[in-house]
């Protein structure tokens, strides 16, 4: 049998961590089988144990998939030569929430709170947002609000706090509301 090229191998994980992701929204992470997960995504048991050995590094994997999507429209704000105002920048990540995926991060979020290795990636995840939140900020504090580096470093940090705080509590809030709340948003 063929070896799986590098690529074959990401596009694998990816088919598993978007059927894992779908499966963890309609059922939860704890009632969700590796069994359901394999039937979602049409592959086979032995192909998912070879991409993650449990659940936890589907749960892993999802989180860190979202943290590269955002570290990509972050850095693209970021060095743009008008970088949105932190009001903008909330707007665009509150636009950008995707229904499912917040109610996998709500429930991942309860799960960090009784196994350890999880709160570890949650809380890097969430540190490495409010990073990237803070450097678009101090983008924007420089090139628009023609302040110095150092001082925009300096007024970023709360502002960068506030602006993860509202899309949280926005990305809660998604993740609350009914298929038919949602379309109607």
């Amino acid at each position: 049998m063929p070896r799986l090229t590098d690529a074959r191998k990401e596009l694998r994980r990816t088919q598993i961590t978007e059927a894992a992701l779908r499966c963890f929204s309609r059922k939860g992470l704890e009632r969700t089988s590796i069994a359901e997960i394999t039937a979602e995504s049409g592959l086979s048991a032995g192909s998912i144990y070879t991409h993650y050995r449990n659940k936890a590094e589907l749960v892993q994997a999802s989180a860190h998939a979202a943290l590269a999507k955002h570290a990509e429209l972050l850095g693209t704000y970021a060095a743009s030569q008008s970088p949105p105002d932190p009001d903008e920048l909330l707007a665009r990540l509150i636009d950008g929430i995707d229904p499912v995926k917040s109610r996998v991060a709500v429930q991942v979020w309860g799960e960090a709170t009784v196994d350890p290795i999880i709160r570890g990636v949650l809380v890097d995840m969430i540190d490495r947002l409010r990073s990237m939140m803070q450097t678009c900020i101090e983008a924007w504090l420089v090139k628009l609000e023609g302040l110095e580096p150092a001082e925009a470093r300096e007024r970023a940090a709360p502002i960068a706090q506030r602006v993860l705080a509202l899309y949280l509590a926005e990305l809660l809030h998604t993740s609350l509301q009914s298929p038919t709340e949602q379309a109607a948003s």
